[in-house]
């Protein structure tokens, strides 16, 4: 896969500039939203209107909100990255957002190993999640997404989901689960995300069509 890496700091000005128009890894669960008999659900139908306000204003509409937990989550990330490290032996990297070379997507990592062979989420999550998680050992689904679209777009084999909550016992304050690109259904996602894309692709498409009419 063929990206560019954007220096960007997370929430900064430049990294909602360089998000903007493009599908990203955090709103790939609503990318993928349907309803049972198959139709766009609303999530979708907003995402793709979102999408392309954006390419024809040229500026991010999403919200800049950070919720008490996010907050919380991101004052304990360096702690959950020392942790990680220290769990596995790995040294991980940070990279800015990365930028489709030919597609509108993107995705902003919390971090990957070596030239992005494996990928990393840290999650500092809040205790009742965390304890869902120990019990589960699953992924959750809508962080699933977000991998699958991870993967999808740096081409990488694996990626490390990894839980972290100072308030346990130490034996149960880190969690680490591996998804394998096998098990990410890469082909399919793909799939979706082309459709998707030509979705917002139809809608600029009708805008630019108004106007044309107008300049007549």
């Amino acid at each position: 896969m063929s990206f560019t890496v954007i220096d960007a700091p997370q929430r900064s000005e430049a990294w909602f500039k360089a998000r903007a128009g493009r599908i990203t890894g955090s709103v790939a669960k609503e990318m993928l939203a349907k309803l049972k008999d198959g139709k766009p659900a609303a999530g979708r139908k907003n995402l793709c209107l979102r999408l392309m306000l954006e390419r024809v204003t040229g500026k991010p509409q999403e919200s800049e909100f950070v919720s008490a937990a996010m907050q919380a989550g991101i004052e304990r990330e360096e702690f959950a990255f020392a942790a990680y490290e220290a769990l596995t032996g790995d040294v991980v990297a940070r990279s800015g957002f990365l930028s489709h070379d030919t597609l509108m997507a993107g995705c902003s990592l919390d971090g990957h190993l070596g030239n992005f062979d494996k990928l990393l989420s840290i999650k500092c999550r809040q205790p009742a999640a965390h304890l869902d998680f120990i019990r589960s050992q699953k992924v959750p689904m809508d962080a699933l997404t977000q991998i699958r679209h991870e993967l999808w777009l740096t081409g990488a084999q694996a990626h490390d989901y990894f839980s972290w909550n100072p308030d346990f016992p130490e034996d149960l304050q880190s969690r680490v689960i591996t998804v394998t690109r096998a098990q990410a259904e890469i082909p399919e996602y793909e799939a979706e995300v082309l459709n998707f894309l030509a979705e917002v692709d139809t809608e600029v498409n009708a805008l630019n069509t108004i106007r044309k009419g107008w300049a007549a």
